[in-house]
């Protein structure tokens, strides 16, 4: 049998499998498929007709909409059914028709998404991705597979992350873009083939970051923009001038380890 919490509600036409853990005070809607292998969390609600499958773990107080299916296998040819993970935070919102994969052996074997998130309806997270917290991920768009997205992090509706891409904390990326290469903490990346072309000052804005910063910030993209030398030899510089920890983490993001090159400005 699975292991019901006495204060979950389930609807009598869900099928929960035996071994499936469901916390206190989750309510199950009708037509709902729970896995053998999911743990939901405490208050977690699922619509209906919402399929969590896998070994898949949904943290507390998220609600998951009609149609969605979360923790299926990846859409990945070299994918030979060896055991991989989906792990959901607390407090996201999962709306309808989104599907979460699960990870392969050669992603680390688990896809992953933070706490207070926003998936939109018809968005696809990808095998092996990352998605940090606070995401934000508009209607239709597609996170390829091992993309990580740190936290803070928004991607506007019908755009398109390609494979590896990393996109930096608190980057906004414009609707119907496509995106191939890794974008800089804070950057603002908008048309069809998406250019880097300034920074994200309105997120910075309004999460309180001083004038100060701010002003650090956009002299630190002009440099890059503008600067001698390669992409990643101005942002060396610029490390070794910079007394804004916000400067500090562009700099950490473009020097460490990636498998892909850089939106640049004007690029």
């Amino acid at each position: 049998m699975s292991q019901s919490h006495p204060s979950a509600v389930i609807h009598p036409s869900a099928v929960i499998e035996e071994g499936a853990k469901i916390g206190k005070g989750c309510q199950i809607g009708p037509f709902c498929h729970i896995g053998p292998e999911v743990v939901l969390g405490e208050r977690v609600t699922l619509k209906s007709h919402v399929v969590v499958t896998g070994d898949c773990e949904i943290g507390d107080d998220t609600v998951v909409f009609s149609f969605a299916v979360i923790g299926e296998i990846p859409q990945d040819l070299k994918f030979q059914g060896e055991k991989s993970r989906t792990v959901i935070g607390q407090r996201n919102r999962i709306r309808e028709h989104v599907t979460v994969n699960a990870g392969t052996e050669g992603g680390g074997g688990v896809t992953r998404i933070g706490d207070d998130g926003l998936f939109m309806a018809g968005c696809h997270i990808a095998h092996d991705a990352i998605v940090g917290d606070r995401g934000i991920v508009g209607n239709s768009a597609a996170v390829a597979g091992h993309c990580v997205l740190e936290d803070d992090v928004i991607i506007g509706g019908l755009s398109g992350i390609h494979q590896w891409v990393r996109i930096g904390r608190g980057a906004i990326i414009g609707a119907v873009t496509m995106v191939t290469n890794d974008v800089i903490p804070y950057g603002l990346v908008q048309a069809p083939r998406g250019g880097l072309d300034g920074l994200n000052l309105v997120g910075l804005k309004r999460r309180g970051v001083t004038r100060s910063d701010i002003t650090a910030l956009r002299a630190a993209f002009q440099m890059l923009a503008q600067g001698d030398g390669t992409f990643q030899e101005r942002a060396r510089r610029l490390g070794d001038e910079t007394e804004s920890p916000y400067v500090a983490e562009i700099v950490a993001f473009i020097t460490g380890e990636t498998d892909r090159s850089f939106l640049t400005p004007g690029a």
